[in-house]
């Protein structure tokens, strides 16, 4: 039984891979959707991240779609004391933003299409820097004391930003921020480390980095030359095409051949060996993409295999 992982300073503990939901009710229908969500938590899984606002950008949706499909899931099996539910305020076309009136009116809207009483992780989606820490925390408070919310979060989030929230919450005693949500992956580490990686560190926080396959490319399908039919292939070819991406892949190859692993676990073990990492977020729209992505709850990369894909990706 894989063992789980404690976020932050919260009473949460999460399965080492948080399911990405944004391709429900997009790369993924219903029907696909609860297969994905039945293997996942088979396989002791536990943790799904969605948004408000997955997946407005399709024609024909408005917004909230993997909420809803989450919501039928979760109602259908029966489990929602099981599972570690996370969303996120700021995007949804019609809960724009961060002011306190609209970070709670989304928050009802979410709970109405989770069919659920609480939201066990509730993220900041994109900071808003005009709207002052003050207003955000107070509003986020308010959901926690209401018992709507049980702890709080902040995807893409500066450090002077997020500084300035943990500094509110401790000095009013409200709501604090228990972790992160950043764009991380071997490809892309600028994007977290540094003064945002050293902050969460020193305030216990834990990060749940999402992009952790790079749009796929980390699962090493895309090669230079090659032609991929998804969704996501036009963000992946650029790391394909690049020197960096190049040599990395060349690394996971040789080290997912040694453990006998595919690419994309050994690519998340990196990550998931990072400090301050708790569970990198993936999604998949198959069930055959799954086994994959669990891996990362066993595999446990040498030292020395760390530190080559730390140096390769540098």
């Amino acid at each position: 039984m894989t063992s789980l992982r404690k976020l932050g300073s919260s009473d949460l503990e999460v399965f080492p891979l948080s399911l990405g939901g944004n391709v429900f009710g997009w790369t993924a229908d219903e029907q696909t959707s609860f297969a994905v969500l039945d293997a996942y938590t088979a396989a002791g899984g536990n943790f799904v991240d969605t948004a408000d606002s997955y997946s407005a950008w399709i024609e024909g949706n408005q917004g909230g779609e993997s909420e809803t499909i989450i919501g039928k899931w979760v109602k259908a099996r029966g489990n929602r004391s099981e599972v570690v539910i996370a969303t996120k305020v700021s995007q949804h076309p019609e809960y724009q933003g961060l002011s306190a009136a609209n970070i709670k009116a989304a928050a009802d809207a979410s709970l109405r299409r989770l069919g659920t009483d609480h939201i066990d992780l509730y993220y900041t989606h994109y900071d808003k820097p005009e709207v002052p820490v003050e207003e955000i925390i107070g509003a986020l408070d308010e959901l926690v004391k209401a018992g709507k919310v049980r702890h709080i979060a902040a995807s893409n989030i500066s450090p002077e930003r997020l500084r300035a929230s943990l500094d509110f919450s401790d000095r009013e005693g409200l709501a604090r921020y228990v972790a992160v949500q950043p764009h991380y992956n071997l490809v892309s580490r600028d994007t977290y480390e540094g003064p945002l990686q050293d902050l969460v560190a020193r305030e216990g926080l834990s990060a749940v980095p999402y992009f952790s396959l790079a749009s796929g490319f980390l699962t090493g399908k895309y090669r230079p030359g090659k032609t991929v039919d998804s969704a996501r292939a036009e963000g992946a070819r650029k790391h394909a095409e690049s020197e960096r991406g190049q040599k990395v892949l060349a690394a996971l190859d040789e080290i997912a051949a040694a453990h006998e692993a595919p690419v994309a676990t050994v690519a998340l073990a990196w990550l998931a060996a990072q400090p301050t990492v708790t569970a990198p977020i993936a999604s998949a729209r198959t069930v055959e993409q799954l086994p994959a992505l669990l891996g990362v709850a066993e595999l446990k990369l040498t030292d020395a295999e760390v530190a080559r894909l730390t140096e390769t990706s540098a």
